[in-house]
This record gives structure tokens, C-alpha cells and sequence, in this order.
């Protein structure tokens, strides 16, 4: 430590001889009152800065943010080169009304098989109900929106006193759902639904606003000094479709947490095993959608917060190109590693609820140039080019570092299944200065959340956070400007890795998480956990897509011995979204005849 290193410039290092580094984040694993008074203690001056000094120095933090020379200037924010366009696609405008753009995508979809009430139960097992499954039930009058209302109230209010209590939303107002639920309905009855979308129960993560709910970011506090007065633009977008907001689903406080932990609220149960986390901080939208009470769910992502608990709750999650989607209404619309991200039961409901919100601010537009959105043609899937021509990147040594071979062994199974089905081709690619990565991407994130809440919590509401998040927020105070800087300077290198890499293939495919659904400690309940192991492993594969803003997609792929859930990663081009979308589609589609709803799941739509 202290030695000073001078780096190559990006263009000149020699891939050949990258050698990769398993990651290991040493820290200590601190529960419940232990951490209460472990936080009161870093919270002083002399004392956390001996040890956030000493722990940045154990994991070589200190050596590459102080102690590195880095030739690159910063990327304040991502930039993206001219793409070329993706082929087999429809296009859409993003001035156009939703309506029109869920109408687009839904012409992409292959012929709709409809559904046999009353129940899902066939020779293949449960399964999901689709947002077209939904329409098809309600234009046939077998239910109504209405009807399926009732049915998850009555689930919700279940889980509310269920022992171990399933903590899925924040706020949630019964009378409310219903009257969206009866408008909905009329319009069923006139034969005037406005989309697709009309009467699909849709939650919202509670870092987003929805008039009339507080917004408070999984805290017990935001909402007194933040008044709500309107819808996020996302969430304004979803009730033009007819979409029906059952409420705030429940998250990691401030989303500083990859566990979905929540001592506030209560913390949300994996629907495949209670006693197991759902990941987060997009806990509470993964679990409601895995559980079959909503069609889908709109969250957010800073670190993997769509994608790690889609994939540990065993369902679909997209992460689109930073810029794609208007952040306005947003906790986190001012940073530059947050995107919105829809959350569904299948690829079809991803992008058709993807194609309602998208959109980009008008500053965005200007300044990132974003290419138009477009959906895939699924309709064709005669046409097995589309997908046997899409080129998959493949790090080996980075996607097997694994401690359970039941990941990667999983997700190379899928892979083999496409080159043998469709004829991909996976291509070996390396990725260069992952510990970098990771590094630029945790003092980015800290320093834009910190530079948020600094006003918030500098009048007094630092005492109201959780241990785990004042812990957070005591490490972030600990970088200092050069520290962001010398970050930003890390997100050039690293965006030119990627890009040589994009210029070999199409697609980067990862394991989304580097395990399964963790356990939740009983010590941890009541208040809090920090685990930086656990992180480290969830967010192994995720960071890319946020430090460089790039399009990522988890779909499920199957699961361990213990029957958790499994999730592959696609990592795209800028603005690429279409192309995830077809790959993962496929990838549903080969995984369909193994694929299982949870132990905790709910049948709202059929009468048995």
C-alpha cells in the first residue's frame, strides 16, 4: 500500500494478458444490537475514520482511488458512440402516447393462445397468467377487474397477519384499488378498455411517486418533508394505459441494501422459501410479481436493484440504457448509475409494460442522443436467424467464480441449449479491472445518494435512518471529491473495455448473481444486517450496466438443489433493448417446461 501505480492508457493494455482476479470483500458480518452500537461508533469522527480507513485499505480501495495514477479523463456520466441499428425490429416514436407504443409492441408478440378457466393446471404444471391472459378473461367476461381486486385485497390482507409476516407493500389502500378496479371494469363493459394494460395490477416501488401514496423510500420519514402532489412520469404513463396501482411495494431503505432487509416495515419473504431474502432493493415489486398477485411491478436500479431479487424470486426483470426512461418523480432522478426498470412474470409482460414508460426527459434526449426504442419482432420466430445471429460474449473465468456450481453449471446448460437450438455462437470476451469497476461504481453511487440526502440528513433525520443505512451513509461521507473524480476517470477505462468488447459480439451473458437467495438471520429482523460478503456476491455481475449505463435484462433459467431460483444476465449495446428482449425470450421459451410458480403463490385470475 502507498506505492504509487501509473496505468496504461485503455487502448493500449493487452487483453491477452489480463489475468482475473477473484473478488473478496473482507469485512465483518454485523446483526442486530451489535450493529446499533457498531453504528453509533463509525459515526464518530476518530473512530470511523480509523476504521473506514483501515477496512478501504484491507480491500485495496485506497490503493486504486489514492495511490493510482489513471490517464483517462472522467465520464461524469455515460457516453455512448453511434450504434448501429438492430435488425427484425419495430420502432416507435417517444413523443408518442403510451397507448400507441403498448399497441406497437403487443403487434410484435407471437399469436395468443387463449386461456382455459377455471384454473392454470395442465400437464405441464402452474404457471403464470399473462397480461393478455388477463384481457382475453375480461373481454370474455369470465372476470372482471373488479373480481380480481377482491382476490388479491383478500391476499394481501392474508399476508399482513400471516406468521412470519410477508411485508410486500408500505402503503396499500383497499378502497383505492377498488375504485380504479371499477372504472376499469366499466370500460370492459363498454367495450372501451384503453390498452392492453386496462384492469393489470401493477405495483409501484416505493422510491417512486404514486398520487395519492407518500413516497417514502422505505423510510419512516421522507414523506413529512417531501409532499407528493403528483404521479412520477412513469407511473402517470401506466394509469393513460388503464393499469390498476395496487400500492407501494416494499424495498431497502434509500435502496442501500441488496437484501430487501427493512426493519421499518417488516421484511419481504422470498416466495420460494420464507426464511430466505428476496434481494433488493426492489424487494417487495420481485416478490408481489413472483407471487402472482400483480401482473408486474415498476422498481428502480442503482446496483442490480430490478435484477438480483427478479432473479433470486425466479422472474423477469429489465434494466434499460440509461436515458431511455424519464426519471422524473424518481428519489434517485438525479444520479447518473439509476434507471426505472419494469419487473414481470415473462418476457411478453416485460416489454409490453417496458413499451408504456419508456421515454426519454427532454435533456436527455439532447444530450445522449438516445437511438429510437424499438421491440422485437417475436411474431417471427420462423425466422430462427434472429436469434442463431446474435453473437454471445462470454468472460469464463469471471462467469464460473461461483462458490455453488449450480449457478454457472445452470446458466452453461442455456447457453449450449442456444447454440444447439438456434445456432448462437458464445464467444470467449475479458473483461479488464473488474475490482475497478466495482470500486468506481460503489464511490459513484455513494457520493451521488449522499450529495441527495446531505440536506436531509444534515437537519437532523440521520437518527431516523436504519443502522445498516447510517452505516452506508458513514462510509459514503468517508470519500472525498478526488475520490469521485478519480471514479469517473475509472468509467472512460472501463466503458472502452465494453465497447472492444461489443465490437466481437452483441451480447455479454453472466449469471445474474453469484448465489442464490441468502438466509435471512433472525438477529437481522428487528434491526438490520450488514453483510458485505453477501453483497459482494450478489452484485458480482450487475455493476457494468449501472457504472456504464448499458441495457440488462435477468431471466430465470431454473434453480439449485434447495429449489431456489436462478437467473441468467444479458448485458447489451447501448439502447440495445430490443436485442435482450429477443434473446431472453427465447430463453424462456427453451427453460418453459421446467420453469415452477413458489410454494407462496397466488391464483387471482382463475375460479377454482
Amino acid at each position: 500500500m502507498g506505492k504509487k501505480i501509473v496505468m496504461l492508457p485503455a487502448n493500449e493494455v493487452d487483453l491477452s494478458s489480463v489475468e482475473y482476479v477473484p473478488e473478496l470483500v473482507q469485512a465483518p458480518h454485523i446483526t442486530g444490537y451489535l450493529l446499533k452500537l457498531v453504528v453509533q461508533l463509525l459515526e464518530t469522527r476518530l473512530i470511523g475514520s480509523f476504521y473506514f480507513s483501515f477496512m478501504k485499505n484491507k480491500n485495496n480501495v485506497t490503493q486504486l482511488l489514492r495511490n493510482t495514477s489513471v490517464p483517462e479523463a472522467p465520464m461524469f456520466r455515460p457516453e455512448f458512440s453511434p450504434q448501429d441499428p438492430e435488425v427484425n425490429v419495430v420502432a416507435v416514436e417517444e413523443d408518442g402516447l403510451p397507448t400507441d407504443r403498448v399497441e406497437a409492441a403487443l403487434s410484435c408478440l407471437p399469436p395468443h393462445t387463449p386461456p382455459t378457466l377455471p384454473t392454470l393446471h395442465s400437464e405441464a404444471g402452474i404457471g403464470y397468467w399473462k397480461i393478455r391472459d388477463y384481457a382475453q378473461v375480461y373481454r370474455s367476461k369470465l372476470a372482471s377487474p373488479l373480481i380480481v381486486a377482491e382476490r388479491i385485497i383478500s391476499a394481501i390482507l392474508e399476508l399482513r397477519v400471516k406468521k412470519p409476516q410477508n411485508a410486500l407493500l408500505i402503503a396499500f389502500d383497499p378502497e383505492d384499488v377498488r375504485k380504479q378496479a371499477a372504472a376499469s371494469t366499466r370500460r370492459f363493459e363498454e367495450g372501451s378498455p384503453l390498452s392492453i394494460l386496462d384492469g393489470i395490477f401493477i405495483a409501484i416501488k416505493d422510491d417512486i411517486d404514486c398520487y395519492p401514496y407518500p413516497t417514502k423510500g422505505g423510510t419512516t420519514f421522507l414523506h413529512e418533508i417531501r409532499p407528493l402532489k403528483e404521479d412520477a412520469v412513469s407511473v402517470s404513463k401506466l394509469r393513460s394505459c388503464g393499469a390498476i396501482l395496487i400500492g407501494k411495494a416494499n424495498m431497502h431503505e434509500f435502496g442501500l441494501g441488496t437484501t430487501g432487509n427493512n426493519p421499518n416495515y417488516g421484511t419481504t419473504r422470498n416466495p420460494y422459501a420464507e426464511d430466505r431474502y428476496t434481494g433488493g432493493s426492489s424487494s417487495g415489486p420481485a416478490a408481489i410479481v413472483s407471487m402472482g398477485l400483480c401482473s408486474a411491478a415498476l422498481g428502480t436500479d442503482g446496483g442490480g436493484s430490478v435484477r438480483i431479487p427478479s432473479a433470486l424470486c425466479g422472474v423477469v426483470a429489465l434494466k434499460a440504457t440509461y436515458g431511455r426512461i424519464d426519471m422524473k418523480g424518481s428519489l434517485c432522478g438525479k444520479g447518473t448509475v439509476e434507471v426505472l426498470g419494469p419487473i414481470a412474470s415473462s418476457v411478453e409482460d416485460l416489454m409490453l409494460v417496458y413499451a408504456a414508460i419508456l421515454g426519454s426527459a427532454p435533456g436527455n434526449r439532447l444530450s445522449l442522443r438516445p437511438s429510437p426504442p424499438c421491440f422485437p419482432c417475436l411474431s417471427s420466430h420462423e425466422n430462427p436467424h434472429d436469434v442463431g445471429s446474435l453473437r454471445l460474449g462470454k468472460y469464463t473465468k469471471w462467469f464460473n467464480d461461483i462458490d455453488s456450481t449450480d449457478i454457472s453449471d445452470k446458466c452453461e446448460d442455456i447457453l449450449n441449449l442456444l447454440s444447439k437450438t438456434h445456432g448462437c455462437k458464445v464467444l470467449e470476451v475479458v473483461i479488464p479491472e473488474l475490482a475497478e469497476m466495482r470500486v468506481a461504481h460503489l464511490v459513484s453511487i455513494g457520493c451521488e445518494c449522499l450529495s441527495s440526502l446531505n440536506p436531509t440528513l444534515e437537519a437532523g433525520w440521520l437518527t431516523r435512518l436504519s443502522a445498516d443505512s447510517r452505516t452506508s451513509m458513514a462510509l459514503f461521507r468517508s470519500f472525498s471529491g478526488a475520490d469521485y473524480v478519480q471514479a469517473q476517470c475509472y468509467r472512460r477505462r472501463i466503458m472502452h473495455y465494453h465497447m472492444e468488447a461489443f465490437r466481437k459480439v452483441d451480447i455479454i451473458v453472466t449469471p445474474t448473481t453469484g448465489m442464490t437467495a441468502p438466509i435471512i438471520p433472525e438477529s437481522a429482523l428487528e434491526l438490520g444486517e450488514s453483510n458485505m460478503q453477501v453483497t459482494g456476491r450478489l452484485m458480482q455481475f450487475i455493476i457494468a450496466a449501472n457504472l456504464l449505463g448499458l441495457p440488462a435484462i435477468s431471466v430465470p433459467v431454473g434453480y439449485d438443489k434447495q429449489g431456489l431460483p436462478i437467473g441468467l444476465q444479458l448485458i447489451g449495446r447501448p439502447w440495445g433493448e430490443a436485442s435482450l428482449l429477443r434473446l431472453a425470450s427465447a430463453i424462456e421459451e427453451l427453460c418453459a417446461p421446467s420453469r415452477k410458480t413458489p410454494p407462496s403463490f397466488y391464483d387471482v385470475l382463475s375460479t377454482k
